[in-house]
């Protein structure tokens, strides 16, 4: 073997090496995305995040930019007020973009949906940091959601009207979230009272 030939095998290797380092780095970081999200983890999440974020759901063409401190001030402690549970499904990486089945239930989704909710989440990175998060939502039920939706708005409003539902429901802050709440929890023990 000549010179050349070896400093090219090396070469080759050592790309590999690198890019085999790339791969599982983006598994690990996506990893611990959903084990921050799990725990509501705040300070572990930033470390995880680019400077900006965009989510988006193109199945309903939505579409959220976030900086880094918006989306752990307010959506993370939004999200932890209903104490989520993630449960990652399946993960790979294709082309430096991840894929992953998860699996979330909490309290907001149990009472407007009944099940957990399965969701496909295609994450994108830039310098080794989360950049964009597309959803496609796998069981979504709409018409219970809306339903139990509007049930909820509709007692609130006659009973609760102090918690000011009808623009608190979908304001994705701590304080936003916990009216929510609430509203829920005064609903659900109505309801069992009724039946007692």
């Amino acid at each position: 073997m000549n010179k050349t030939t070896v400093l090219l095998l090396l070469t080759i290797g050592i790309i590999s090496c690198k890019t085999s380092e790339k791969e599982f780095d983006k598994l690990e970081i996506a990893k611990n995305y959903f084990v921050a999200l799990d725990a509501s983890n705040s300070s572990k999440m930033k470390d995880l995040l680019s400077d900006s974020l965009i989510t988006t759901i193109p199945k309903y063409e939505y579409e959220v930019r976030y900086s880094k401190n918006d989306y752990v001030g307010n959506w993370l402690k939004w999200d932890s007020v209903f104490e989520p549970t993630y449960k990652v499904l399946e993960m790979n990486l294709e082309n430096e973009t991840l894929k992953a089945k998860v699996s979330k239930t909490d309290k907001r989704i149990l009472f407007f949906m009944h099940k957990p909710f399965l969701t496909n989440y295609i994450i994108r990175f830039q310098n080794d940091k989360i950049a964009s998060i597309e959803e496609e939502y796998l069981n979504f039920d709409e018409s219970t959601w809306g339903k139990n939706r509007s049930e909820l708005l509709n007692w609130t409003k006659e009973n609760h009207p102090e918690l000011n539902l009808d623009r608190f429901i979908n304001i994705q802050t701590e304080s936003g979230g916990k009216k929510l709440l609430k509203a829920i929890e005064l609903y659900k023990d109505q309801k069992q009272r009724a039946t007692q």
